[in-house]
């Protein structure tokens, strides 16, 4: 099973793009952010016709995710208040569309588009710390459910220095403030790790190029999107990897997709048990 993620960054300015990739990689499943599109215009037909179905959560010219699966999708829950019902602060939360779920193959698929924040003066940054605290009672929420959890998307945080080009400069700023590494820590808690890390220990991996900046031909980046597996998954994952040649196309995303190869479901063991299995 592959689970891939990208911030699109107008999945229909850049439909051609992804169709191509799809074509080229064939995920199991590709979840999207910064969708940018009202659910009744998004192009459900030209994934069909690839043979994917679309569960989307969209608005208009902003923010928007969506998950596109050529596997059964079932229970599908849209935004915070799908799990917190009695959280007065989770459908606040969910009016922006950064949170899609869905239950593929026997694992809780969970995309997410974290707020940016815009700067540490900005009154964006208190709510993006509000947004993860929120996210960290979700988790929780779904953690008693005893699902086994793929949690992707793009996280607009940088964990650790090594996720980012320039850190002694960058770090302490805006996606890699104190605070917000913190808040996700804590929403991760002890439950979900960050499967690339598993893969690739090093410095130097970037997803996201900054358009304004001219990153890019300097290969000045952030790794900024993630996939967080619980510990069933973990043990199943074979490889993660950016696909980062697909931010070299002509008018690309900013960011490049991320998949994880995952040996599920696990195969049974001699006594008819799967192994690692949940």
């Amino acid at each position: 099973m592959r689970i891939a993620t990208w911030n699109v960054n107008s999945v229909r300015t850049r439909l051609d793009q992804v169709c191509a990739w799809l074509q080229a990689e064939a995920p199991d499943v590709l979840c999207l952010q910064e969708t940018k599109v009202a659910d009744e215009l998004f192009p459900h037909a030209a994934f069909e016709a690839l043979g994917y179905r679309a569960v989307i959560s969209g608005q208009k010219a902003y923010n928007g995710v969506a998950i596109l699966s050529r596997l059964p999708i079932e229970d599908v829950r849209v935004g915070f208040a799908a799990l917190l019902p009695d959280d007065p602060a989770a459908e606040e939360l969910g009016a922006q569309k950064r949170v899609i779920s869905a239950w593929i193959e026997g694992v809780r698929v969970l995309n997410l588009y974290v707020p940016n924040g815009s700067a540490l003066t900005s009154d964006k940054y208190p709510y993006k710390l509000a947004w993860l605290g929120c996210l960290r009672r979700y988790l929780e929420a779904q953690e008693a459910e005893g699902e086994p959890l793929a949690m992707v998307g793009d996280f607009n945080i940088a964990l650790e220095a090594r996720d980012i080009h320039d850190p002694d400069r960058l770090s302490g700023g805006i996606m890699a403030s104190d605070p917000e590494r913190q808040a996700l820590r804590d929403a991760l808690g002890e439950r979900l790790e960050d499967v690339f890390r598993v893969f690739e220990p090093d410095a130097g991996h970037w997803s996201w190029w900054d358009y304004r900046t001219g990153a890019w031909d300097m290969d000045r980046g952030w790794r900024i999107d993630h996939i967080y597996l619980s510990e069933e998954l973990l043990a199943c994952a074979t490889g993660c990897v950016i696909h980062k040649g697909v931010r070299g196309n002509e008018q690309p995303s900013d960011h490049a997709p991320v998949v994880v190869h995952l040996a599920w479901p696990p195969e049974p063991d001699e006594d008819g048990e799967d192994d690692g299995g949940w």
